[in-house]
């Protein structure tokens, strides 16, 4: 199967196209996969029960940090981590695939902005450089290389060098895309306050416990006027997946062919949620086929009829409930 699954991955056209490649990962990874079988078993979801996408279980997140989640017995080619202050409570991603996870962002991003090579990509993640297996840092520094721009590239803390880079960039109405964590963002709009024409925001979310939390309308608000631009651009991704998707202003988000958000009850898991309502957010991510494609996350977050989708919020606890499954 996966000899040409990237290939009809990165094809996909229509809905129907979705649903027949959902159904087959499902299949793949429940036989594939001991502790997502498991799971799955506990709910009584054989794939003889599972004959659309709807019917198929959400692995709750947290399992990346008490379980090896590999539906190949490839070996891992890189181990991505999440952020965490104690070394059991941070998420391990085994990548056992590389060229699948860069086909799968370089594609994305050329879905929503076009060309790299049309780009200069300005990188602003110092809590993400300061640490090991970030897939963040991964993703950028793959997009600042296929840039092929002289001047893309990561900034830690060297503010100044950043701001005359972009000065530079905006006399020569250079096409730019400065991505960032969000404190250090806020840092660069409360020291250098900079308008900008030719320059696309990102913020990839994340205080990191560096500055007070704040909603996004207000992070966004800041960001906007310190920079006169009209929106502020977001990614979402997280070391659990190797899709991301993308919203270019006011907090909507959209995802590649591949990649689809559903939401559930917040009180019970299993149960989907409608368009329009609140709930847990869900990740059919098929660029996952070496771990897990349906992913329960902990973020709350809304989703549209057109497909698109906002992120409201964490659930109070980190526990998605109604499970307790995590004995397995």
């Amino acid at each position: 199967m996966i000899s040409t699954y990237s290939q009809r991955l990165f094809s996909i056209t229509s809905e129907a196209q979705f649903q027949q490649l959902t159904l087959e990962a499902f299949r793949f990874q429940y036989h594939n996969n001991a502790i997502y079988q498991t799971y799955c078993n506990h709910l009584g979801k054989h794939p003889n029960q599972v004959a659309k996408s709807q019917d198929i279980p959400f692995l709750p997140i947290q399992f990346f940090k008490s379980h090896t989640i590999l539906s190949s017995t490839n070996l891992p080619q890189t181990i991505f981590e999440s952020s965490g202050t104690t070394q059991s409570s941070t998420s391990k991603h085994y990548v056992t695939d590389l060229e699948l996870y860069r086909q799968s962002f370089f594609n994305g991003f050329k879905e929503f902005y076009g060309n790299i090579e049309d780009y200069c990509i300005l990188a602003l993640l110092p809590s993400y450089l300061e640490r090991e297996g970030s897939s963040l840092v991964y993703m950028v520094d793959e997009l600042v290389k296929r840039s092929k721009h002289a001047d893309s590239g990561f900034y830690l803390y060297d503010l100044e060098t950043l701001k005359q880079k972009l000065l530079q960039l905006e006399s020569n109405q250079n096409k730019t895309l400065l991505i960032g964590v969000s404190f250090a963002l806020l840092d660069l709009a409360e020291k250098f306050p900079i308008k900008l024409k030719h320059t696309s925001v990102m913020e990839t979310g994340g205080m990191k416990g560096r500055r007070k939390e704040l909603i996004r309308e207000e992070l966004h608000d800041i960001l906007k006027n310190a920079f006169g631009i009209s929106h502020i651009h977001s990614e979402y991704g997280m070391t659990e997946l190797l899709s991301q998707g993308y919203s270019k202003g006011n907090g909507i988000f959209n995802t590649p062919k591949w990649m689809k958000v559903l939401t559930r009850d917040t009180e019970d898991p299993l149960s989907p949620q409608p368009n329009g309502k609140t709930g847990g957010i869900n990740v059919i991510d098929l660029a996952n086929i070496n771990s897990c494609c349906f992913i329960a996350t902990q973020d709350l977050g809304k989703t549209y009829k057109d497909g698109s989708f906002e992120v409201l919020g964490r659930f109070d606890h980190s526990d998605v409930r109604g499970c307790n499954l995590m004995a397995l």
